[in-house]
């Protein structure tokens, strides 16, 4: 899915910072899910936190992408195609 539809309907807090030489994309899913899991697989972020499962594509022309947890804000940092 894509952010729009990611965050459609959800209380969920997100943010997209841009830069120079990629962007960074950060989503809130509150101090409950402090335990989630990530991973990026084929182009999509995966989220794993108890029972329920989140994915989100990235964006296109991202080629690398750093992800993480931390205090139940995923952080997705990308670098753009150059």
């Amino acid at each position: 899915m894509t952010l729009d539809q990611f965050t459609r309907g959800d209380e969920r807090i997100v943010r997209r910072y841009e830069y120079e030489d990629g962007s960074v994309l950060a989503v809130d899913f509150g101090t409950a899910s402090t335990d989630a899991d990530v991973d990026v697989v084929d182009g999509t972020v995966i989220v794993v936190d108890d029972d329920d499962q989140y994915e989100l594509e990235l964006p296109d022309g991202a080629v690398d992408a750093n992800t993480f947890i931390r205090n139940g804000v995923l952080t997705v940092e990308l670098e753009d195609d150059q």
